[in-house]
């Protein structure tokens, strides 16, 4: 692709980096913004910058935050019996759009892969077993992909709960084996919540 300018070219370049979007798109993108008023380009690249530099994760469960604790588990309306084990922040969105769950969540950042070299020392894994000790969850559900993956660190954390007493069950497969969480549609992911069943080693 040629480019009339280094710069846009530079523009390209960086959008492309983005899932998703290829050369074309991010040409399209890059035009777009060169037609907008300055101000529109500059609070564009202003609220990235501050996302990157000011945004925090949360110390208890891992989300996302605009402060050191997470608006969820600050909330005083949620059921902190329970607490929802997601390997993702977009896995945490996604139950949060059936209004479907009342719990807390922690977010592991990942699953356990060894194909790609990730342990369980890779995942926030510690912290989930240090909330659980601290008496107050009666039940850990384990929403993760119905991967090998996700199968597998489901598998890992239900043997590292076990000693605890606190129930451990899985989401219930309305989710396709093979599909991943933040795909499924709100419908079938909140059913998979609500009809959640006792997760089993056998």
């Amino acid at each position: 692709m040629n480019f009339p300018s280094k710069l846009i070219e530079d523009a390209v370049t960086e959008i492309s980096r983005l899932p998703g979007i290829g050369k074309k798109t991010a040409l399209r993108l890059a035009l777009h913004l060169l037609k907008q008023n300055e101000a529109v380009t500059e609070a564009l690249a202003l609220a990235l910058s501050r996302m990157r530099e000011e945004i925090k994760y949360c110390k208890t469960c891992h989300n996302i935050s605009d402060q050191e604790e997470c608006s969820i588990c600050l909330s005083h309306r949620r059921d902190r019996s329970i607490i929802c084990v997601v390997e993702d922040i977009r896995d945490v969105l996604a139950i949060e759009n059936t209004n479907q769950y009342s719990g807390l969540f922690h977010v592991l950042g990942g699953v356990i892969s060894p194909i790609q070299g990730i342990g369980p020392d890779d995942l926030k894994i510690e912290s989930l077993t240090k909330r659980v000790e601290e008496g107050e969850v009666k039940e850990v559900i384990l929403a993760l992909s119905a991967t090998m993956e996700g199968d597998t660190t489901s598998f890992y954390l239900s043997k590292r709960l076990k000693e605890s007493g606190v129930k451990v069950s899985t989401i219930a497969r309305g989710i396709p084996v093979g599909g991943e969480l933040e795909f499924t549609d709100e419908v079938t992911l909140g059913r998979s919540i609500l009809t959640r069943i006792n997760y089993s080693q056998e």
